[in-house]
């Protein structure tokens, strides 16, 4: 193990690093997005049957087919990775905002307009605070399978914990293999309880046993 650390200790650190790297900008921008076009679809809902449908088909094309496509482009840059993370990282967020949003009783909704609430207001502060378990929930759902899904930049040259896995496959050494599979592991279960803590800070007490 020691000779194994001598070897490849570097080269593991930084392919954690660059994973992780590739799992939090993808996800933060994901995020964005799909909160934003959770809210507007949410406000048009006629449209959103169309919409989700569309976005959702981007979540059946194969990861390595859809980066090989995206590096015909673009080629062998961070941001060949980073677009396709993203991409694939929006959908399981917009469907739980969508749904969050429109699961909101109409109650709560006329209760903020008495109060004399705007539309963004009520948005603000009532909407979103009641959407936001399986918001949450989406984030998490999300950030797990990007963990995952990062592992194929190593397949366009672009690091991160896949070369591990990739090489140690090519060559029959179940050494490399572990060394890629457990950090990524460990990361994917890392995220999540920093995600169920967010989930504790951000969600109201009585809402807490909604899961998304």
């Amino acid at each position: 193990m020691t000779k194994f650390f001598d070897q490849y200790g570097t080269k593991l650190w930084e392919a954690i690093i660059t994973h992780l790297e590739y799992v939090l900008v993808s996800v933060a921008l994901g995020f964005v997005i799909a909160l934003i076009l959770g809210i507007l679809l949410s406000r048009v809902p006629k449209i959103s049957k169309f919409v989700i449908p569309v976005i959702s088909v981007f979540q059946t094309i194969p990861g390595i087919v859809f980066i090989g496509v995206l590096f015909l482009y673009l080629g062998m840059v961070p941001l060949t990775v980073l677009i396709a993370l993203t991409v694939y990282a929006v959908f399981p967020i917009l469907k739980n905002t969508y749904t969050g949003l429109l699961n909101v009783s109409e109650g709560y909704k006329e209760a903020a307009k008495g109060c004399g609430m705007s539309s963004m207001q009520s948005l603000l502060r009532v909407e979103l605070p009641l959407a936001m378990p399986n918001i949450i929930g989406g984030l998490r759902m999300s950030t797990i399978y990007i963990v995952s899904w990062a592992v194929l930049a190593s397949m366009i040259g672009l690091g991160g914990l896949g070369d591990f896995i990739y090489i140690g496959v090519s060559t029959n050494n179940n050494i490399l293999i572990i060394a890629g599979a457990i950090p990524s592991a460990a990361m994917a279960v890392g995220l999540g309880l920093l995600i169920d803590a967010l989930r504790k800070k951000v969600i109201p007490k009585g809402l807490r046993g909604e899961r998304a």
